[in-house]
């Protein structure tokens, strides 16, 4: 039997979940056939797109919960522990519970691989979202809002029928992976669709059109705008709907949530519960500190519109650090010419950036998080506004010391 600490040593030994997958259906099938095909057990929304797509999966599963529907949420990655990507009833599962569905999932994969019934052990994301399948079949959970891990079509979790599929926002990430142009990262997450199954899609930039027979959120116009730092409100669908995540962006995310409630037969009330740590997350006061995992082009657009209108004319340091990955240039030309001070740093991983790479004019290394905030709590005034950004690594890192 694995604790936790170990079952979490074994899954990052199997390597960065991203470079080490293989994308295809196969093995995790496979690997499901032999723990008794747990995802038949379940009801799915399932979600996919480049931005936006983990907080439409949490204010649809805010809206089922908040009705009264027995949820569970799968989402990728983690800021802090592994277990925050299997919620159950708006928590994330225990230690224990995720030690237990490990040891489960890893006993099959071994006692296949010596039989033959398996290439290889499966990766990192393969082995949790087995996992995940199993803890909700265990707790008897009625609907799962799935969030696709990369891309959609060949991503693990696309075993599901799903009662409803969702699409955010397409946008350019993972480009070694999903395609170099708009056209065929979108084919890849329209991969998720199955015939007879209702799908909602995000608005998309103009080069992405929605397949015949979708949903789209064009079709339900959005009036009487209210944004302020911590949220917006906003009517639609012949109501007033609350969104507590902050940025103009999560409007759209908001409405795509409310029209895939709607689908389900549910009002969208419940979305202004939703929690999404580490988005525009406000963690501090005095001096005003906010966390975003902008990681990619279209994540950092969101911020720099948030911080020109709402911090323009404000004292604006920008803590950043990223993925060797990245469109690192591009990002931190639109991001860094907003504050006066930018602070360069790396979280702990073997795929981060080291800071003195991160180019930018007069730009101030710290060589981790914590000397990153050490230098905030000398030098920031109380009136000043600071923004931790970049990579959910970095966020998490700094959300750990900073959130007691």
């Amino acid at each position: 039997m694995s604790d936790y600490a170990e079952a979490v040593h074994y899954l990052y030994s199997l390597g960065n979940e991203i470079h080490t997958a293989k994308l295809g259906l196969e093995r995790i099938s496979l690997l499901l056939k032999a723990l008794g095909d747990p995802q038949l057990a379940c009801r799915f929304v399932h979600v996919a797109g480049t931005n936006g797509k983990g907080s439409t999966s949490a204010m649809i599963e805010a809206g089922l919960r908040s009705a009264g529907v027995r949820t569970g949420l799968y989402t990728s990655p983690h800021l802090i522990e592994p277990t925050e990507r299997i919620q159950i009833a708006g928590k994330p599962v225990t230690g224990q519970q995720f030690a237990d569905a490990f040891d489960r999932v890893h006993e099959t994969a071994e006692l296949m691989l010596a039989n033959g019934g398996l290439d290889l052990h499966p990766t990192y994301f393969e082995t949790v979202t087995a996992m995940g399948f199993l803890l909700f079949r265990d707790a008897q959970v009625d609907t799962v809002v799935l969030e696709v891990g990369m891309g959609g079509r060949l991503d693990a979790t696309n075993v599901v029928h799903p009662a409803l599929c969702v699409i955010t926002r397409i946008d350019y990430d993972h480009q070694q992976f999903l395609g170099n142009t708009l056209e065929q990262i979108a084919g890849e997450k329209f991969g998720i669709l199955k015939p007879g199954v209702p799908a909602v899609i995000a608005r998309q930039p103009a080069e992405v059109q929605a397949p015949e027979g979708t949903i789209s959120t064009d079709d339900f116009p959005v009036t009487d705008v209210h944004l302020h730092t911590r949220g917006s409100r906003f009517r639609a669908l012949g109501t007033e709907i609350y969104c507590s995540l902050a940025g103009e962006h999560q409007i759209e995310n908001a409405l795509t949530a409310s029209v895939a409630l709607q689908q389900l037969g549910y009002p969208p009330t419940g979305i202004r519960q939703t929690r999404w740590p580490g988005r525009l997350e406000h963690v501090s006061e005095r001096p005003e500190i906010i966390l975003d995992g902008a990681h990619n082009l279209g994540g950092t657009r969101a911020l720099v519109k948030f911080i020109e209108r709402f911090y323009f004319g404000r004292r604006i340091w920008i803590v950043y650090g990223v993925m060797r990955d990245k469109a690192v240039a591009e990002i931190t030309s639109l991001l860094f010419p907003l504050a006066e001070r930018v602070i360069a740093t790396a979280p702990v991983n073997s795929r981060a950036l080291p800071p003195e790479q991160i180019p930018g004019d007069n730009v101030e290394i710290a060589q981790s998080v914590g000397d990153a905030l050490a230098i905030l709590d000398r030098e920031a005034f109380p009136t000043d506004v600071i923004f931790i950004t970049g990579s959910l690594f970095v966020v998490g890192e700094a959300r750990a010391l900073l959130v007691k």
